[in-house]
């Protein structure tokens, strides 16, 4: 077993995911894009799930539910989402996307596109395909052991 902390795996899958939040984050800012990237991830999963509860939002997003109620509220204050009570349990909330977070999700979808083919440059269909099965068994060894 090696010693050297960059040389194991976990260590290199970790601080892609970091230069690559980064990157895009970079890349949202130079935009002018009010939103950040966990901000974005919340609108298009919202955007792509209509009724989506707020546990499960934020096991789509790996984040924890008061990191997604808190990302809620900005976006709320941001004009970019109108949440309203449930009509038939008041515990829960409906959340709508409004024109102006429409928008917000069509630019940042653009720059998103753009950076994953950024990101993707000189990496074939065939290696990508290969890292997503070695991720998914890596991901699979783990929840067997849980």
């Amino acid at each position: 077993m090696n010693d050297n902390i960059t040389d194991v795996i976990f260590y290199t899958i970790e601080k892609s995911i970091k230069s690559y939040r980064k990157f895009a984050q970079k890349r949202f800012d130079q935009a002018r894009l009010d939103i950040t990237i966990d901000q974005w991830l919340v609108l298009n999963c919202l955007n792509k799930n209509e009724n989506i509860s707020q546990n499960k939002l934020a096991e789509l997003i790996f984040k924890d539910v008061a990191s997604v109620t808190r990302i809620i509220d900005l976006l709320v204050k941001k004009e970019y989402v109108i949440r309203s009570f449930h009509s038939s349990d008041r515990r829960r909330f409906n959340l709508t996307i409004t024109e102006k977070g429409e928008a917000i999700i069509r630019e940042a979808t653009n720059i998103v596109n753009e950076n994953r083919r950024a990101a993707l440059t000189s990496i074939s269909d065939e290696e990508v395909k290969q890292a997503n099965l070695i991720l998914q068994k890596l991901i699979t060894n783990c929840e067997k052991s849980q």
